[in-house]
């Protein structure tokens, strides 16, 4: 179902230094991201989906927004927030950094960077952590300083990314490793440049250190991408879905614990650091997980994306739900995630969704889809 209506901008909906940018270059839709707009398609979700399988695409993502925590203190409270352990990530590394509630609940699945010895960024999902990060440093007594800096992520992605990226900042790039970062300028603009983004396709994350500068970064980097038929794009849910990628708020909730969603690797329950949800996160380990995420392919006719949770079913008898749920061009069948009850959560079940347009058969298959 399409809607029309207007949505006012203001200080609680802010805009990115990169919106005006993005207005001009074609954005069509937008969505409300960690309280910031955010592009989420261009032309039309299946030609910027074209646009990033096939080339390179630059994406305004500074709704990534950080918590930055310094002070003689700030290792402690990252390891505190997070099972991931924070002691193993040098300075210029980053890390996928789930924070996790008391009952192993995800609040939020963060990118972490480590700028220094006491110096951190969590580069965050789709909700308030930065509120949980003040009220556990609070609670702690922790000496620390927790503050949203000035900063403003954008992506290239896709697979032609490298060629741009030499252009913009020379062969040193070529060097740079998989989440590994950098601090440089680009024409005197202080940046971040890291190897990481939410694509399957490659690329950058470019974190701009002083938002006045956006529009001015946004135009310098199309200009030079224009030899290489740069587009500009947005996180992409038919890309995202097919190489399972999973959306914050979508297919994980603080009802989702890592185990459920196969994230178990990012979870160090023996670190030496204590963390929130350490007991629980043991427990379920031991007792395994009541359910899990799984892909389906869904078969009949093609259906718009997912815009809420669809009832799944074993023989009329609820079992799950589907998270998020798309039509791939490029496979020609409806895809989806979802969460199952564990019972049925195995290759080749045979289920039911109950979609927008009618009740649909469903089996269970690996992520990422083929």
């Amino acid at each position: 179902m399409s809607y029309e209506f207007t949505l006012r901008i203001s200080q609680r909906i802010r805009k990115s230094p990169f919106f005006d940018a993005t207005i001009r270059w074609g954005a069509s839709e937008f969505t409300v991201y960690n309280h910031m707009m955010m592009p989420f398609c261009y032309e039309s979700y299946e030609a910027d989906y074209w646009k990033l399988v096939s080339n390179v695409t630059l994406w305004d993502v500074a709704c990534e927004r950080q918590i930055e925590i310094t002070g003689p203190d700030a290792l402690q409270l990252a390891e505190y927030m997070t099972p991931r352990d924070v002691s193993k990530c040098k300075i210029g590394q980053c890390q996928y950094a789930l924070i996790t509630a008391e009952d192993g609940g995800i609040i939020n699945d963060p990118v972490l960077l480590r700028l220094g010895e006491q110096h951190f960024w969590f580069s965050l999902a789709d909700s308030d952590a930065l509120l949980y990060a003040k009220g556990i440093a609070q609670g702690l007594g922790l000496d620390v300083t927790i503050k949203e800096p000035d900063v403003s992520p954008l992506a290239i992605q896709g697979p032609n990314n490298l060629p741009l990226m030499e252009a913009l900042f020379g062969d040193w790039i070529k060097q740079l490793g998989f989440f590994r970062f950098r601090e440089t300028e680009l024409d005197g603009i202080p940046l971040i440049v890291a190897r990481s983004g939410w694509s399957k396709q490659g690329g950058f994350e470019l974190y701009l250190r002083d938002g006045m500068y956006g529009d001015q970064l946004w135009e310098k980097i199309m200009e030079v991408g224009k030899p290489y038929d740069l587009a500009p794009a947005s996180p992409n849910p038919i890309e995202r879905i097919e190489g399972g990628l999973l959306s914050y708020g979508s297919d994980m909730t603080i009802e989702n614990n890592p185990f459920e969603l196969h994230l178990s690797k990012y979870c160090h329950l023996d670190k030496k650091a204590d963390f929130i949800g350490r007991e629980a996160l043991l427990r379920i380990k031991a007792e395994g997980a009541k359910r899990y995420l799984v892909g389906l392919e869904i078969q009949g006719e093609e259906f718009p994306a997912c815009e809420n949770h669809w009832p799944v079913y074993r023989q009329n008898l609820p079992c799950g739900m589907v998270t998020s749920a798309i039509h791939s061009p490029r496979l020609k069948k409806n895809i989806a995630l979802s969460v199952l009850s564990a019972e049925y959560a195995f290759l080749g079940s045979k289920l039911e969704v109950d979609t927008p347009v009618g009740k649909m058969n469903a089996k269970v298959t690996s992520i990422p889809f083929s």
